[in-house]
């Protein structure tokens, strides 16, 4: 039993196989199987990960060309005013109804009501006591002059 290394030897000269070992010592099938069956689906588990996340990177890098122009294009509608252009040119000579309303902002056949509020609220932008010019303030006093003038209700 000597020469097949009963197990009395240095360790480095030990068993090989289990089947050999002392019953306290042997591990089970299930023991030395399950292990290894743990080792390798964590290892399959990671590169499962591995491979997601580079398909979704990807697919990211793919639709991003498109979706910045589309961002793009929305930031360029979102930046631009949503009010009209403004109405270009000087005051007229005379001061016509239509130019009246344009400078106050109202529709022509506004009742006193609006063109009162929209006289203020331009008034207190344009005031020159908070840095305004008095030319303007003058000229919006004309046009709400014309068009209360003007104006039957």
């Amino acid at each position: 039993m000597a020469a097949c290394g009963g197990g009395s030897g240095p360790a480095g000269e030990g068993l090989r196989y289990a089947e050999y070992l002392p019953a306290s010592a042997r591990r089970s099938d299930a023991d030395i199987n399950h292990g290894g069956v743990l080792g390798a689906r964590s290892l399959i588990a990671v590169g499962l990960g591995v491979a997601a996340f580079a398909f979704a990177g990807r697919y990211a890098f793919q639709i991003w060309k498109p979706l910045e122009q589309v961002l793009t294009k929305t930031a360029k509608k979102i930046s631009k005013p949503s009010f009209p252009s403004y109405y270009k040119g000087g005051f007229e000579q005379k001061r016509s109804r239509q130019e009246a309303s344009l400078i106050l902002g109202v529709s022509p056949s506004a009742d006193k009501a609006k063109i009162r509020t929209a006289h203020r609220r331009i008034m207190i932008l344009n005031h020159p006591d908070k840095g305004g010019s008095p030319y303007l303030v003058t000229k919006i006093n004309e046009t709400k002059d014309l068009l209360e003038s003007s104006t039957k209700h």
